[in-house]
């Protein structure tokens, strides 16, 4: 008797799963660009209006040469990981059916998020304990990536900080990470106990094939049977039951065990002569599940993922051979119904990965493209810092572009990343080099500033007005035709220029100063001010009550130069105690609204009290960063002819950053005591 066939293709021959075929591009992040301002910003002034006369123009400080814009970085930092996570050796061979089938941990998308090294670390060592070892490799990849992901940051740090200090860039070297020595031991249990699992899974399908042909040999022994044919079905009952339990042989003997089972099993069937209503029972029973596994095949077209689908197909085709047979005149019919609906499926499989091929090839193209335009840029002798930050800026462009276009083939797919990555770190390296041989010229321009502030400093005594204001001029002119110097010295040395000039102009002006009536009135109108500012309530007035002061006082005049400093001070110091007396008065509110805010969070829980404590130390991160680019600001205002009220305005709102950050503190602090008061009733 024929063998009904029970599947389009061999267990062996199916087709790989999206895995095989569509892989996660590897390899390292891009360094970015590194931008030098080209910023000296020192004007020249006149004999009428000397550059730096009483505070009212500034030089701008240099920027240094190897300055790095934190927006000018394309984000690598999950391929970076990867390669790290390759290049330490944590790596693992093809993935087990096992593996696969194996659902990922409950809330696997926060599992990782927010964790310092040594949580995940701790992390990992509880999943090797209490998960089976076939049920977490989809979670230490996932572990691996975020593992590495903070390492990465914590060397490139190491990096910066070390080439800052005049390290080497080849002599750079990153300190052993007690973090990473534990995980590279707990991977090597994990894969320890990983091959365990499989050496033992090959030996159990070994066993299976064993008893499975034991099976068969023994359906051979029942054709010719003498005994009852109660008894003789009973058995042919029992080898069909021990068949179904028996789990999976090794892939290579799949198809011939199967065929030779259903071989001996319809011989049996035709042995044994089995009475006709018990024999159509049991051919019944086979066609009304052969049909309901047509049926399910065929709704197969509806579900949504082609990759899903074929999955459930192969577990209908295996099914299906664990079915025994039907009554003749419907087998060809069932099996052709049932090789339609599979053909259906196949072909929707073959086609999506046949589309996912041509996108992969389409994209190797463009990636090609992309790696001849790096190469081009890192091949090109760039000799100035604007054709290098112009490069440098069009090569972010290309990686950017790099981060939009999807997998190429899976052979090509390492080599191409590898070859547009070489390109890059050619390029980078290059710049590296130019900008290292500028840190000689800028030592010598830093040497000629400081011979231009002992010459500043040798005139700030004399009393030849005319001339000196115009050695002056001549030496803030080459203090601009000087390049730059580095950072560690720019604010330094320009300080110490201005200083000796403000000296000068300010005993010019005191010198030439004539104190008249005018100036006198306006001392004692602004004194007068003063003293009602002393009075003021703000708290009823509000802002707008300081704004009027602030008017006003603008309004009047200049005053008598040898007073103008102190009475500066003292508007100063009044406009402040008004402003705190405002601030105190809305930062004692806001505390309290906080505090009742705080109780409300105690109640609903140490998640709701750690997410507000975590938004607050964000928002302490952000103002330290607002603080340290609004100062860094302060020197690059010369050019502007209201250099003073502009910087006085950045001043101001540095003041109320910092003001702000410290009632955040506060806040952070309320917290934390909230916190352990809570525990402690605990």
């Amino acid at each position: 008797m024929a063998t009904e066939k029970p599947t389009l293709h061999a267990p062996e021959e199916r087709v790989s799963p999206m895995a095989e075929d569509v892989q996660a591009a590897s390899g390292a992040a891009f360094e970015s660009d590194e931008h030098v301002a080209d910023r000296t910003g020192e004007a020249v002034g006149t004999e009428a209006g000397p550059v730096v006369e009483a505070g009212r123009e500034e030089f701008a400080a240099e920027s240094s040469a190897a300055a790095v814009s934190d927006g000018e970085r394309v984000d690598f930092a999950e391929e970076e990981a990867a390669l790290a996570a390759r290049d330490a050796g944590l790596e693992l061979g093809a993935e087990t059916a096992e593996e696969e089938a194996a659902e990922p941990a409950a809330g696997a998308e926060d599992l990782f998020a927010g964790k310092s090294k040594e949580e995940l670390v701790e992390l990992f060592a509880r999943m090797i304990a209490e998960r089976p070892v076939q049920t977490i490799r989809r979670d230490v990849e996932a572990l691996k990536i975020a593992f590495y992901r903070l390492r990465r940051t914590e060397v490139e740090a190491m990096r910066r900080t070390f080439l800052e200090e005049g390290g080497a860039e080849e002599a750079f070297v990153p300190a052993v990470d007690g973090a990473e020595v534990r995980l590279k031991e707990l991977f090597r249990e994990y894969r320890r106990l990983r091959d365990e699992f499989i050496a033992g899974l090959e030996a159990e399908k070994e066993a299976n094939l064993k008893i499975k042909q034991g099976i068969i040999e023994e359906l051979k022994e029942l054709v010719g049977s003498e005994e009852t044919l109660n008894h003789t079905f009973a058995k042919f009952r029992e080898l069909q039951q021990r068949w179904k339990e028996t789990g999976v042989v090794p892939q290579q003997h799949v198809k011939d065990l199967w065929e030779t089972y259903n071989l001996h099993v319809e011989n049996f069937y035709g042995f044994v002569k089995i009475d006709k209503e018990l024999r159509d029972l049991d051919l019944k029973k086979n066609y009304e599940r052969k049909v309901a596994l047509c049926e399910q095949a065929e709704a197969l077209v509806l579900e949504p993922s082609v990759v899903e689908a074929f999955r459930k197909l192969q577990k209908l085709h295996d099914e299906w051979r664990e079915t025994g047979p039907v009554a003749h005149e419907y087998k060809e019919t069932l099996w052709e119904r049932f090789k339609a609906a599979s053909t259906r499926i196949n072909k929707q499989h073959q086609e999506h990965f046949e589309a996912l091929k041509a996108e992969q090839v389409k994209n190797l193209g463009l990636k090609t493209e992309l790696c001849a335009a790096a190469e081009e840029l890192s091949a090109r002798p760039f000799t100035t810092r604007k054709e290098w930050n112009r490069a440098g800026d069009r090569l972010l462009e290309i990686q950017k572009t790099w981060k939009t276009i999807g997998f190429a083939p899976k052979k090509d797919n390492n080599r191409i990343y590898e070859r547009f990555r070489t390109a890059c770190d050619r390029f980078f390296e290059a710049k590296r080099r130019f900008y290292a041989g500028l840190k000689s010229e800028m030592d010598h321009n830093l040497q000629l500033k400081n011979e231009l502030c002992e010459a500043a400093e040798a005139l700030v005594a004399s009393e030849d007005w005319k001339a000196t204001t115009d050695e002056l001029i001549a030496l803030q002119a080459r203090w601009k035709e000087i390049g730059a110097v580095s950072r560690r010295h720019a604010d330094a040395v320009w300080k110490r220029f201005r200083a000796a000039c403000d000296r000068f102009f300010e005993r010019k002006s005191a010198h030439f100063a004539s104190v008249d009536g005018e100036q006198e009135e306006n001392l004692r109108r602004k004194c007068a001010l003063l003293d009602e500012m002393a009075a003021a309530d703000v708290k009823a007035g509000g802002f707008e009550t300081i704004k009027e002061f602030q008017r006003r006082w603008g309004e009047i005049g200049f005053v008598p130069i040898k007073k103008k400093e102190a009475l500066q001070k003292r508007y100063k110091a009044a406009v402040d105690r008004l402003f705190d007396e405002l601030r105190g008065s809305e930062r004692d509110r806001s505390m309290n609204r906080f505090r009742e805010k705080v109780s409300a969070l105690k109640g609903a829980g140490d998640r709701r009290m750690r997410s507000e404590r975590e938004r607050l130390c964000g928002k302490v991160r952000q103002l330290e960063q607002e603080i340290a680019l609004l100062e860094n600001n302060i020197g690059f205002f010369a050019k502007s002819k209201n250099a003073e009220g502009l910087i006085a305005d950045v001043r101001a709102k540095i003041d109320r950053a910092r003001e702000e950050m410290a009632a955040t503190i506060e806040k952070v602090k309320l917290i934390d005591r909230e916190a352990q008061q809570a525990h402690a009733e605990e």
